[in-house]
């Protein structure tokens, strides 16, 4: 059995940790036992609670592992359908010999007659909703560690619906650019949250496999954006319906987060779940551990607004992760200009096809997907088993990103060097699989880390993440261009894979130097390195 107290730690946060606690012998599950090391009025969670998260069934935690990804999805092909509607627009009207210096920062004629406003300010309406993405995630992860879970998808997707019905109802270009900024900071909550949310309901054995189905999701939006964008461009489809489909996608998904989301936060659930024994016995006595957190209102907005940053930098192994999967994420924003230059340019593809030039990514993040759950997550559970009762080092979580990170590198490379118009179109399409099966297992890889290795503070930590990986996504596509026409695709898709090259040892430093460096972590709950681990077992 096991009980949900706060013990001190060298963490700075009030930090929730599992103790075991003897069965009551009462059929009474929700009130807690007068034991002598147990404070008889602390609710917790009894053996196979149906309250706890964890023990909820399986098919309700696979259809919140599904959803999530859905979720996480609408974000991400939000952001990537309008961007390719603006691109393979401007392609239409741009000839073929300026269009590596000029597409990109083109602006959609439609957008530029209806509001007559710079190309300048087109790039602004892309961008913003990008830097929506980089204060979201500072809001939204701190605040579902104070409030919980539910309450912030419900609120922030509510008011991300609202905000999409206003930029297809705008009426000038300043309506236009703000609604597009907050869109995408009430978008951003997904970004943090989902993967928290997978952290409260899996345990560590079965949590690797639930990750490299939610991990497709982000994959799925690169490839999926530019289809629905680039047929909507071909077919002249009106901007404003663009706004209008994409609301109806947000509107259906938080209806569906409204009614099938529950709470999954452990501390808040036992809160609600002490409210229930006070109302009940007319006790009030009896508490949770998260209601001992005192904290005055300086206190809450300093730990919602600089937790994940006081995170971020006071680890070491957090900024190499979060430098890392940032240079991955902004190299998928890059292909969004290299891929028109290569394909539409290079091989005069139409605008709607040559959004099928990502479905190779896609394709990629699929089978790198079911390659885990063969392969790597067997391994994972033997490993849970050799190390109980302790919990599995987060270093043997890095074993992908470290298989994964020299083929991504490869993957430039490849795409690269056949991307001549005298060579098969079918070279460079390829390399996309290799592409979208590194940067999964990455993600996969590192996200699990962060998760295993920060807990409580995972969505803190998946905040400040989210929020450098968006400034990155932001910033590459602003000189990807000039890059591009500077260096031609060979050297410059090259100059990608070198960089790619220098940070593949990443995980493998964690992987040597990770449990030294969580022995001095005043977020990592636990610094036992693996060989400790395994000799403990």
């Amino acid at each position: 059995m096991q009980e949900l107290t706060i013990v001190p730690t060298n963490s700075t946060t009030a930090t929730i940790h599992v103790v075991p606690f003897p069965n009551p012998k009462s059929s009474d599950d929700e009130l807690p036992k007068k034991e002598s090391s147990v404070d008889p009025f602390l609710v917790r969670f009894c053996d196979n609670d149906p309250d706890n998260p964890k023990n909820w069934s399986l098919t309700k935690r696979w259809y919140l592992t599904m959803f999530s990804g859905l979720l996480v999805l609408n974000a991400y092909v939000r952001l990537l359908c309008f961007h390719s509607y603006i691109i393979t627009h401007s392609l239409r009207h741009i000839h073929h010999s300026t269009f590596a210096s000029s597409a990109p920062s083109a602006l959609v004629p439609a957008l530029m007659e209806h509001f007559t406003f710079s190309a300048e300010v087109g790039n602004l309406v892309v961008s913003l909703f990008v830097a929506g993405y980089c204060v979201g995630p500072l809001i939204w992860g701190p605040l579902s560690e104070q409030f919980g879970r539910r309450p912030i998808f419900v609120i922030t997707f509510f008011i991300y619906v609202l905000f999409e019905m206003a930029s297809a109802l705008a009426k000038n270009t300043g309506s236009l650019l703000v609604f597009r900024f907050l869109g995408g900071v009430f978008a951003a909550c997904p970004l943090t949250n989902t993967g928290a949310l997978l952290g409260d309901i899996w345990d560590p054995k079965r949590l690797g496999i639930a990750m490299s189905v939610f991990s497709v999701a982000p994959i799925a939006g690169p490839a999926i954006g530019p289809v629905v964008g680039g047929y909507l461009a071909q077919n002249n489809v009106s901007w404003r319906w663009l706004f209008w489909i994409l609301t109806i996608f947000a509107g259906v998904c938080w209806v569906l987060v409204v009614l099938t989301i529950p709470e999954t936060f452990s501390p808040i659930i036992l809160v609600h779940k002490a409210r229930d024994v006070r109302k009940r016995t007319g006790d009030n006595r009896y508490y949770a551990p998260f209601e001992l957190r005192k904290l005055s209102l300086a206190q809450r907005i300093e730990s919602i607004l600089a937790r994940p940053f006081k995170v971020l930098f006071n680890e070491p192994m957090l900024i190499a992760i979060t430098v890392y999967m940032s240079f991955v994420y902004g190299c998928i924003y890059m292909l969004f200009e290299a891929y028109p230059i290569v394909f539409i340019e290079g091989h005069h593809m139409e605008s709607g096809s040559a959004g099928l030039t990502f479905l190779p990514i896609l394709i990629g993040g699929v089978c790198s997907a079911v390659f885990y759950a063969v392969i790597f997550n067997p391994r994972y559970e033997r490993r849970v088993q050799d190390f109980a009762p302790s919990r599995v080092p987060p270093e043997y979580r890095l074993e992908m990103a470290m298989v994964a990170g020299p083929f991504f590198a490869l993957s430039f490379f490849w795409f690269a060097w056949t991307s001549y118009p005298s060579i098969s179109i079918w070279a460079p399409l390829t390399s996309g699989l290799l592409v979208g099966w590194g940067v999964c297992w990455i993600f996969l890889s590192l996200l699990n880390y962060v998760i295993d290795a920060y807990l409580m503070v995972s969505a803190s930590a998946l905040a400040a993440n989210t929020v450098i990986r968006s400034l990155v996504g932001a910033g590459f596509p602003l000189f990807a261009d000039q890059m591009y026409a500077k260096l031609n695709p060979r050297w410059a898709s090259s100059l990608l894979g070198f960089i790619a090259l220098l940070m593949a040892p990443i995980p493998f430093v964690l992987f040597r130097f990770g449990p030294a460096l969580r022995v001095k972590s005043k977020y990592a709950p636990s610094g036992m390195p693996p060989v400790a681990a395994t000799s403990a077992a």
